[in-house]
């Protein structure tokens, strides 16, 4: 049983005490709010999509490393992307035992028209905060980049 004293030296529900919770809270919910615009992909397979696109051609044990996947995930999500033919799979001319995987142009129209819905839908959930509150976002996106592994784009 806590005394007095040591309730007061908590911190009030809802104080910075729980960043971990408030953070899975806030990014679980405007996933939600995105998850539409991702042309018919999980955040799983546009993800990937992305990183094969980007940085491909691609073993699957590096993507699986790369999006920080189990690799019979990647597997699965390699199979499903070849099936909707937006990425396509190669043999390595070095060692027969193992393919690269790569993104086809279907991968890539698909991928820059999901970028482009998910940043319209973005703007639209910035276009509701104060421009103060939206400079507080931009100047936690570093950390936030950095937490999610993701590699920031370069200045401009």
């Amino acid at each position: 049983m806590s005394t007095a004293h040591e309730a007061d030296e908590r911190p009030a529900a809802g104080a910075d005490d729980d960043v971990p919770g408030r953070l899975a809270l806030t990014v679980g919910r405007l996933n939600r709010r995105i998850r539409s615009s991702t042309g018919g992909l999980s955040h799983g397979q546009l993800s990937a999509l992305s990183t094969i696109v980007r940085q491909g051609p691609l073993r699957p044990s590096e993507l699986a490393a790369i999006e920080v996947a189990a690799a019979p995930t990647i597997t699965r999500i390699v199979a499903e992307l070849e099936a909707r033919g937006l990425v396509e799979r190669a043999p390595d001319p070095e060692d027969r035992r193992s393919l690269f995987v790569s993104g086809t142009e279907a991968g890539s129209t698909l991928l820059l028209e999901a970028r482009s819905d998910r940043a319209r839908a973005v703007a639209d959930i910035l276009r509701e905060l104060t421009p103060e509150q939206v400079e507080a976002i931009s100047v936690a996106l570093p950390a936030l980049e950095q937490a999610a592994h993701v590699v920031p784009p370069p200045a401009s």
